[in-house]
C-alpha cells in the first residue's frame, strides 16, 4: 500500500525544485516556498487527522485548524490527502497542475469511501486556503536600504538583485508557535567577536581566484570546506529549489528507515513544515530588524572611509579588503552561466541555519530525542544532495562529482555543519548561525543567530501541539 504522506510530499518537493527550474515564478524563494510546503502538508495532515484522528493516540492526530466538521463515517484517508494535497498545489502552483493531475491518477485509489475522502479533504484544502489568503508577497515594494556603514545593501557583484521579502516576517501571522521569538542583536562591527568572525569568513569564504590575496595570518578554505558549504546550497538554483526541499529530502530518509506508520509520517511532516514555514516568518522578521551587512560588502568596507557613509582617512584598516569577493551561494545548472552570489537579503539570523535548526530540532524531539547533543538518527544512512549528485552542474558548466555523505553525530551535526556552510560560501558571518565559545564550539546558551532561533519554535511547536497559532503579525 502506498503512504499517502511520503507520495504527496514527495509530489510537493517536486513542485518546489520545478517552480525554481521552469520560469514562472510560482511561491519561488525560501520564505514563499516553506510557506507553501506548510501550506499542504498542514492540509494533509488535518485531512488524514479527520478520517483518521483520535488526540488520545500515541502519535496525537488531533486536529490543526479548529472547528472541521466530521468527514462521512465511509471516508478514506487516502482519498482525503490525495484531494487535501492537489487542491492545495493546484492553487499554489497553478502551471504545474497537469503535473498534479497526473499524480492524482497514479495514486491508484481504490478503496471504499473515495468520494467521501475527496469531499472532505477538499474542504479541508479551502479551510487551508483561507487562513492563510491575507500573508504578504515577497515584493520589495516600497523598501530602501540603509546607507548606514554596517546596514544590508545588495551584492556589488550583483547590484541588481533587489531585496527579498523585506516586509514578509513583520506582516504574516504565524503557523503554529505560540510566541514571536526574537534574537538578541548580533555582535557589531568593530568589536572583537565580529572581528574574529570577519577574519574567518574572509578566509573561509573567499572566491578561488582571489584565494593568493590573503594576508598569511588568515586561514584558507580547504577542499572539504568548500564540499561542505556548495553541498547545503540550495539557494533556488533551477532543478534544486530552496533548503526547506533539503531538509524535507533529509527527513524522508530518516522516515523511511525508521519505517514510520502512515499516522507518524502525516504529523512528522506536518511538524516539520510548519516549523519551517515560522522559521521563514520570524527569521525574515529577525533579518530586516537586525538589519546586518553580508560579508561581500562588510569586509570591502570595513575600513570608515569606505561606503556610502565613509569618513576620511590616513590608511586603509588591515581588515579590510575593497576587492574582497566571496565563493558565493551556487548558481547550480545556470544555463547562461551566472555568477554565485550573495543572497539578497540581510545576514542575520542566518535563513539556512533557522530552517534546518527547525525542521532536524522538531524531528529529533518527535523521536524523543530533546538534549543538544549528537545523536543516533542518521546511523547506517548516506544522503546524496542534489548539489553532489553527479548530474547538476556549477555555475562554469562542470559537472559535479557525485558524493554520498553520511553523518555519525545524526541530526545534530546536520544542524551544526549547515551553519558553517553558509561562512564557507561567504555569504555569512558565523553568529549568524550561532555564537561559540572559546573554543569555536557552538555556544547555544547565548540567544545569537539562526540556530537558536530554529531551536526555539521547534521546542514551541512540540511542547504546545499542533495548533493554529494565534500569534498575529507584528505591524
Amino acid at each position: 500500500m502506498i503512504d499517502p504522506i511520503l507520495y504527496w510530499n514527495e509530489v510537493a518537493l517536486e513542485a518546489n525544485r520545478v517552480s525554481h527550474t521552469n520560469g514562472k515564478n510560482e511561491q519561488t524563494g525560501p520564505t514563499l516556498s516553506s510557506r507553501a510546503l506548510a501550506i499542504v502538508h498542514l492540509a494533509m495532515y488535518d485531512a488524514y487527522a479527520g478520517v483518521k484522528g483520535n488526540p488520545l493516540t500515541p502519535v496525537n492526530l488531533s486536529s490543526y485548524l479548529p472547528g472541521l466538521p466530521n468527514p462521512q463515517p465511509n471516508a478514506a484517508a487516502a482519498a482525503a490527502v490525495a484531494a487535501a494535497a492537489h487542491a492545495t498545489l493546484s492553487y499554489l502552483f497553478p502551471s504545474q497542475k497537469p503535473f498534479f493531475d497526473l499524480k492524482h491518477t497514479q495514486a491508484g485509489l481504490q478503496e471504499p469511501g473515495l468520494q467521501a475522502g475527496h469531499e472532505f479533504g477538499l474542504l479541508v484544502a479551502q479551510k487551508m486556503l483561507e487562513k492563510r489568503q491575507d500573508d504578504p508577497s515577497a515584493s520589495d515594494d516600497g523598501y530602501a536600504a540603509s546607507m548606514a556603514r554596517g546596514a544590508h545593501r545588495p551584492d556589488p557583484d550583483n547590484a541588481g538583485q533587489g531585496f527579498h521579502a523585506p516586509f514578509y516576517g513583520a506582516k504574516s501571522r504565524c503557523f503554529a508557535v505560540t510566541d514571536r521569538h526574537e534574537l538578541d542583536a548580533p555582535p557589531q562591527p568593530d568589536s572583537a567577536e565580529y572581528d574574529d568572525a570577519l577574519q574567518q569568513v574572509r578566509g573561509k569564504g573567499i572566491a578561488p581566484e582571489l584565494m593568493g590575496t590573503l594576508p598569511p595570518s588568515i586561514t584558507s578554505r580547504s577542499a572539504n570546506d568548500t564540499l561542505i558549504g556548495i553541498y547545503w546550497g540550495y539557494d533556488g538554483a533551477a532543478e534544486l529549489g530552496t533548503p526547506p526541499r533539503l531538509y524535507n529530502q533529509i527527513i524522508r530518509a530518516v522516515a523511511i528507515a525508521k519505517m514510520n506508520s502512515v499516522d507518524q509520517n502525516a504529523r512528522l511532516f506536518a511538524l516539520v513544515n510548519a516549523a519551517m514555514g515560522d522559521a521563514g516568518v520570524l527569521a525574515w522578521d529577525q533579518k530586516y530588524i537586525h538589519d546586518l551587512w553580508r560579508p561581500t560588502v562588510g569586509i570591502r568596507e570595513d575600513d570608515p572611509s569606505l561606503g556610502p557613509a565613509g569618513i576620511g582617512t590616513p590608511t586603509l584598516s588591515e581588515d579590510s579588503d575593497p576587492a574582497w569577493l566571496p565563493l558565493g551561494a551556487p548558481k547550480t545548472n545556470s544555463k547562461t552561466l551566472e555568477k554565485n552570489f550573495t543572497p539578497p537579503f540581510p545576514a542575520y539570523p542566518s535563513g539556512h541555519a533557522t530552517f534546518g535548526a527547525a525542521a532536524f530540532h522538531i524531528t529529533r524531539l518527535f523521536y524523543n530525542i530533546s538534549d543538544r547533543n549528537n545523536d543516533s538518527l542518521f546511523n547506517g544512512l548516506a544522503f546524496v544532495s542534489d548539489e553532489f549528485n553527479g548530474t547538476n552542474r556549477d555555475n562554469k558548466g562542470t559537472v559535479r562529482p557525485k558524493h554520498a555523505r553520511t553523518f555519525p553525530g545524526g541530526l545534530w551535526q546536520m544542524i551544526v555543519e549547515n551553519g558553517l556552510s553558509r561562512v564557507y560560501l561567504g555569504v555569512h558571518w558565523q553568529f549568524d548561525a550561532f555564537a561559540v565559545d572559546a573554543l569555536g564550539a557552538p555556544d547555544l546558551s547565548r540567544n545569537i543567530g539562526g540556530v537558536p532561533l530554529g531551536i526555539k519554535i521547534a521546542e514551541d511547536i512540540a511542547s504546545n501541539g499542533l495548533n493554529l497559532s494565534s500569534v498575529g503579525p507584528r505591524h
